[in-house]
């Protein structure tokens, strides 16, 4: 297994009292920023930092009556501070705290993310390696189709998770960038300076324009950034869950001791965990639109982005945090059954040589429509008569017009098939670097 985070390391972003820590430490930083350019004296500035502080409870109550949660929390702080507070949060809107808060949280969580996504992808590489050589039928349609192997899809997987990685990288500076900029944006009793030294303490970078808000397409990278992550998670959890079907059985998530499947029935052992992270990434993926939907607002600024932002940015990050680590642990533990997986590659009759033989029939100089014809017609009554193809292809006089029974027998011996796919796969794991 490998070390999990306590589920609380993303969720505690999310609290009223971080949000809250969080809006202290701007103001704080603004003060300071305005003070090393001259204008807080230093006692004052001594003195917000040595009695600034809140109460969670206290600016709730507060709020009940100003029905503004940044003012019951300026109200709130002033009560500890005195009459210094009058520096804190001068020439500064709302949205400046806001904003930028938010900026702090979504850089915040996708950091922890980052770190889980790169644990995923830890993990798909060394079960890839583990399954490198283990034969699997691929499937198109769901039917079969050629052979690949288990550490095939794994390495998929693993390349797939290695752009998220990119994505999130991506997003997170994307949505790093505060604003202390006033009410419509264009400094009126601040400036660009003051802007510039806050957003260095916080750890951000100032927004190069901005209104009384940060805008939205930045958060709209960031939560569908969140849904494409989540997407590619239920793509490998559909897969696994087809995988536990009875009838394929070539792998299965990992049934404890004393876990029960079914009330009813005693013998289910079923893929729930990978069903429930099918679910969530419809929440995520929901948010997303949600997320697009609060780009388009009203002039400088309105509030209709506020609300929603609220629910999904907490919910998707925390909900994303939860599939990745979960997922994780379900691959680690994964029960993967390579007779099994022969077994059904064995279990179509050879049918899944039908291009070898095509192949090996344009090359003795057949038209492709000829070869095609002949193949076709021999695939088609071995389906229907449960006929190994190999069989019926070695009494067809008319494609033994074109290949001898030694060079029907090479193309359809499971060795030469084996080989052939070995060299594929140490290729293609080298342009993986594994």
């Amino acid at each position: 297994m490998i070390p999990r985070y306590s589920p609380k390391d993303i969720s505690a972003i999310w609290t009223e009292e971080a949000k809250f820590q969080r809006w202290l430490q701007l103001e704080i930083a603004a003060v300071e920023a305005r003070a090393e350019a001259g204008f807080v004296p230093e006692e004052a500035l001594q003195t917000i930092r040595e009695k600034a502080a809140f109460k969670v409870d206290e600016i709730l109550e507060i709020e009940k009556e100003t029905k503004h949660d940044v003012i019951a929390f300026l109200t709130n702080v002033a009560g500890y501070v005195g009459p210094q507070s009058r520096y804190i949060h001068e020439g500064l809107t709302s949205s400046d705290v806001v904003d930028t808060c938010l900026a702090m949280q979504m850089r915040d969580a996708g950091t922890i993310l980052l770190a889980d996504i790169e644990a995923l992808v830890a993990v798909l590489g060394r079960r890839a390696v583990e399954f490198k050589y283990t034969i699997e039928m691929g499937r198109t349609h769901g039917i079969h189709a050629e052979p690949t192997t288990f550490g095939l899809k794994l390495l998929l997987w693993r390349q797939e998770m290695l752009r998220n990685l990119d994505r999130m990288k991506k997003a997170v500076q994307t949505v790093s960038v505060g604003k202390i900029s006033g009410a419509v944006g264009t400094y009126q009793h601040l400036s660009p300076d003051i802007e510039a030294a806050v957003c260095r303490k916080l750890g951000l970078e100032p927004s190069p324009i901005s209104t009384q808000i940060l805008q939205r397409d930045r958060h709209a990278e960031f939560a569908t950034t969140l849904a494409i992550i989540a997407s590619s998670i239920e793509k490998f959890s559909v897969e696994l869950r087809h995988l536990q079907r009875t009838e394929v059985r070539e792998a299965e998530e990992f049934f404890s001791k004393g876990q029960k499947g079914s009330s009813a029935m005693p013998h289910k052992r079923n893929p729930i965990t990978f069903e429930r992270l099918t679910g969530l990434a419809r929440v995520v993926r929901s948010n997303s639109i949600a997320a697009m939907e609060n780009v388009a607002l009203w002039h400088e600024r309105d509030i209709s982005h506020s609300s929603v932002e609220r629910i999904i940015m907490p919910d998707s990050t925390i909900a994303l945090c939860y599939m990745l680590r979960t997922f994780s642990d379900s691959l680690e533990t994964l029960l993967v059954y390579p007779e099994r997986m022969e077994e059904n590659f064995n279990s179509s009759y050879g049918l899944t040589t039908s291009q070898t033989l095509l192949l090996a029939l344009t090359g003795k100089g057949m038209t492709r429509e000829e070869a095609y014809r002949l193949v076709q017609r021999n695939a088609m009554e071995s389906w229907a008569k449960k006929i190994h193809l190999r069989d019926l292809v070695l009494r067809d006089e008319e494609l033994l017009l074109h290949l001898s029974p030694e060079e029907i027998n090479s193309l359809f011996s499971f060795g030469n098939i084996l080989g052939k796919l070995r060299t594929s796969v140490d290729t293609i794991f080298k342009r993986n670097g594994l």
